[in-house]
């Protein structure tokens, strides 16, 4: 690696650092702001809060990398050229293409990392995470369960609990539910105990009494009970989740098996789709530096300056982002199609290809021409 090529790749990726550590900030705050209320609204500990939040991470990381590739690209190239030392190094024989050379090994480190990213962290902080909410999902003491207060957890049930021991034990329990039209049921239990069902939690009612009114007729049925049990997977929720395949390691996804992706309820087209799409994202990191830099010498032949073209470039970007998207959701219908994970990268090769293409023809026209004497 030359000098130059060692200069410029520490510009690239001392703005890189500078813009990763901005932007994953921005965007982290915002997503920890929305889930620290709804944790603390929960009655969760700070430390889950900050367990959720820290696992959350290598996703907000996974979108911000290529970004700060693309805004660390512009902003060196624009620098180069506001400081004439693009002209430079253009003087010394060096070509277009020849000055990509940095910012395309640049483009590579950040494609490690991203790979990284999708192939190891990714998969294994979205399990994690799945994990840790339905845990938390489940918890109906600490969302749900207060002692002294009437709480609503949802629309038609309230719930009082005079005291809640230390080993988990409900003392003095009302809870009506009025869900149903035209009937309320009010149930008084002097304990209770909270065990797990097949569809979620079971909350146990020892020695109370059942009071059943219909509204229709006015009529009430008392009904005195040792114990019973009362399903409340209807205020959480099913206690089961489908498995995402974003959280199957990628050894999982190369050899898929048939009966497991059943049981795990995933498709072949899903697996072989997220796939591909782990080898392709990486990619775009390089193609988006790439773009970012090479936009910046359309503008060396426009008065207006490079804006122009860097929000071209950013169009263009948009553009295969959503062509991607629209390809995602062909590949995901249809296992064969899983190559379509590769179409922005392919987009991506042309974009950069026909910067290069108008470059050169703009030099050429801004060539003069020797004239003989």
């Amino acid at each position: 690696m030359g000098r130059v090529d060692r200069y410029l790749l520490g510009q690239l990726l001392g703005v890189f650092a500078f813009f990763t550590l901005v932007l994953v900030s921005v965007y982290w705050v915002n997503r920890a702001a929305r889930l620290f209320d709804a944790l603390v609204g929960d009655g969760q500990s700070f430390w889950v809060f900050l367990e959720l939040s820290a696992l959350t991470l290598p996703n907000v990381i996974r979108v911000v990398l290529p970004l700060s590739a693309f805004a660390a690209a512009v902003y060196v190239a624009i620098r180069l050229t506001r400081d004439n030392e693009m002209v430079v190094l253009q003087g010394t024989g060096m070509s277009y293409l020849r000055l990509l050379r940095p910012v395309a090994i640049f483009g590579a480190l950040v494609a490690l990392m991203l790979g990284a990213l999708m192939h190891v962290l990714m998969p294994m902080s979205r399990a994690q995470l799945a994990e840790r909410q339905v845990e938390i999902a489940e918890n109906i003491t600490a969302r749900f369960l207060r002692a002294g207060e009437f709480v609503e957890p949802a629309s038609g049930i309230v719930v009082f609990v005079r005291e809640i021991t230390p080993e988990g034990r409900l003392v003095d329990v009302f809870l009506a539910d009025s869900r149903t039209d035209g009937t309320r049921v009010e149930y008084n239990a002097a304990a209770a105990l909270l065990a797990p069902g097949p569809q979620g939690p079971v909350l146990v009612l020892l020695d109370g009494v059942a009071l059943v009114t219909l509204s229709a007729t006015g009529r009430m049925t008392t009904i005195v009970f040792d114990d019973l049990s009362y399903d409340l997977g209807a205020l959480i929720g099913p206690a089961g989740r489908g498995t995402d395949v974003r959280e199957l390691p990628t050894r999982q996804l190369i050899r898929p098996d048939t009966q497991t992706l059943a049981d795990l309820g995933v498709t072949l087209a899903e697996v072989r789709f997220e796939l591909m799409s782990r080898h392709a994202q990486p990619l775009l990191a390089v193609l988006t530096s790439l773009i970012g830099f090479a936009a910046v010498f359309l503008g060396q032949f426009s008065r207006l300056g490079a804006w122009r073209q860097v929000l071209g470039a950013i169009f263009a970007l948009v553009l295969i982002q959503i062509a991607g998207n629209a390809a995602s959701g062909l590949a995901m219908r249809d296992a064969g199609r899983a190559g379509l994970a590769f179409v922005p990268v392919a987009l991506g090769v042309v974009v950069v290809l026909a910067i290069l293409a108008w470059v050169s023809r703009a030099r050429r026209r801004h060539v003069p021409q020797m004239v003989p004497a």
